[in-house]
């Protein structure tokens, strides 16, 4: 197994229950991806995925391997699964008990509650359609797809319209409008040019809720990695793979440390791009094919640990742009960063307070960013963008940020790509803003080599915490069913 990123350990264990002898390779000196955690000064900050959905998905994979997940970390439900704000002091707070959203929905637009009901129809209408072929047994090409259920489901997934076109079918309010909309950089991609498909991860956090991992979810990364080493994967960090061994076309192991390891199968838990370009030898035309592919958006974050605690912060906080389409076009179209961003706030220690000082604010501070192509200059960019981003929480209440600061540290796409070798620091592999990406992502099995596969964000289904946990599922289904040996070592990259 190459890398240890969510869909890789959840790869490994499915391997590892099946029979199969694995050993995991993290170039990085911890496993988890970009569900990673840094902790400083007596603040923590998860730097990746901050809400669990669909817990089921995890829970599943520790049934799978005779365990309990609240044996090894406990879920904590928030009241409310984020904070909106916007230029003009409107707030909105996405309570999970539905009859304290009805509520706040009604205080911005009383007629926008029958909207959400008729959302929430919707939604479960694309729930019933895309579940099975594309979530729970996620397709290795357009082929498994072109069934007669294709054909007639194809209507209820809504395809041919936009992530926005369709939110504002059901809404009336600019500021809910606003609010569905962000749902899609949930994949890194534009309400404005994504499918309306997309609608399904608002249904689903609305509907099934979202929680807190205690201790910061970073928890869950070495809940799942304990559980691994249990059921006998072998866990190499600091042990970056050098390349992929082929043998007549054939993947037949890696190179770590200039030793080679043979395998009989490679799962690559890594950006395909960076695999066909870095790690195979002669696969260099598959990585240009891929780099003309349209690249999910990148990051700019913040870690600010803040001398004050501030009343209005929730654990989770977006202060949204004024101009939204404007926002996603500098994003998609200009390739540059948006000139007045959303910014996304993750504050766990409003509901963790042992994640910074007493009296203290931990805060992980998101904006969506272009994927990077070397037009910016984040080296010299970084601390304008960051005084821009600092002073816009500033404007929107977060009164004297700048000057409470006691801890920082400026993360930009070039050191996401560094970090995680991923193309561009794109967070979510490729974007979806249209109705074809889905079939365009790389296959869980690479057609052109037999024994090498895909796992994790860059493959199907795509990128999130549950999405990658059912794709190192499905991947594993698929090394078990080309009839490998059952006793075999298998390398995960």
């Amino acid at each position: 197994m190459i890398g240890g990123g969510l869909g890789g350990l959840a790869a490994a264990i499915h391997l590892a229950l099946a029979g199969r002898r694995v050993q995991l390779f993290e170039k990085n000196d911890c496993v988890g991806g970009k569900a990673s955690q840094v902790r400083a000064q007596g603040y923590t900050f998860g730097t990746g995925p901050s809400l669990m959905t669909m817990p089921w998905v995890a829970r599943q994979l520790f049934e799978k391997a005779g365990r309990r997940l609240e044996d090894y970390l406990t879920l904590t439900a928030l009241d409310s699964t984020c904070r909106y704000r916007w230029p003009d002091g409107t707030e909105f707070n996405a309570y999970q008990s539905l009859p304290l959203l009805m509520d706040e929905i009604a205080r911005l637009e009383p007629r926008d509650v029958a909207g959400l009901l008729g959302f929430l129809r919707y939604g479960a209408r694309i729930y019933g359609a895309v579940a099975e072929p594309f979530l729970l047994h996620p397709f290795d090409g357009i082929a498994d797809l072109v069934k007669p259920a294709l054909f007639r489901d194809s209507w209820k997934i809504d395809s041919l319209r936009t992530v926005d076109q369709a939110v504002r079918s059901y809404f009336r309010s600019p500021y809910l409008r606003q609010v569905f909309n962000r749902y899609a950089t949930y994949n890194g991609s534009s309400p404005y040019r994504a499918p309306a498909t997309f609608n399904l991860i608002a249904y689903i956090e609305f509907i099934e809720g979202g929680w807190y991992v205690q201790g910061g979810m970073y928890r869950l990364v070495e809940a799942i990695a304990q559980l691994a080493r249990e059921v006998g994967v072998e866990i190499h960090t600091n042990a970056p793979v050098e390349r992929i061994e082929l043998r007549d076309r054939a993947a037949c192991g890696v190179v770590v440390g200039g030793e080679r390891i043979g395998a009989r199968d490679v799962v690559v838990n890594a950006d395909p791009r960076y695999a066909y370009e870095r790690l195979l030898p002669g696969r260099a035309p598959m990585a240009t094919k891929l780099g003309r592919l349209e690249p999910s958006c990148s990051g700019f974050v913040l870690l600010l640990g803040v001398r004050r605690q501030y009343a209005q912060l929730a654990h989770h906080n977006i202060f949204f742009s004024h101009d939204y389409p404007r926002e996603f076009q500098a994003i998609f179209e200009k390739r540059v960063p948006a000139p007045d961003p959303t910014v996304y706030v993750c504050a766990s220690s409003q509901t963790d307070p042992q994640h910074a000082p007493p009296g203290h604010t931990n805060m992980f501070v998101l904006v969506n960013a272009p994927a990077a192509d070397g037009r910016i200059k984040w080296a010299r960019e970084a601390q304008g963008y960051r005084d821009a981003v600092v002073a816009k929480l500033e404007r929107m209440g977060l009164d004297g940020l700048n000057q409470q600061i006691a801890y920082e540290q400026i993360i930009t796409p070039d050191d996401l790509a560094t970090r995680y070798n991923a193309t561009g620091g794109a967070i979510y592999g490729l974007a979806s803003n249209t109705m074809w990406s889905a079939f365009l992502r790389p296959p869980l099995r690479a057609r052109e080599t037999p024994g090498l596969y895909f796992v994790g964000g860059g493959t199907h289904p795509g990128g999130g915490i549950p999405l990658v946990l059912l794709s190192g599922r499905a991947v594993a289904e698929r090394v078990v069913a080309d009839g490998r040996e059952t006793k075999q070592r298998v390398a995960v990259s």
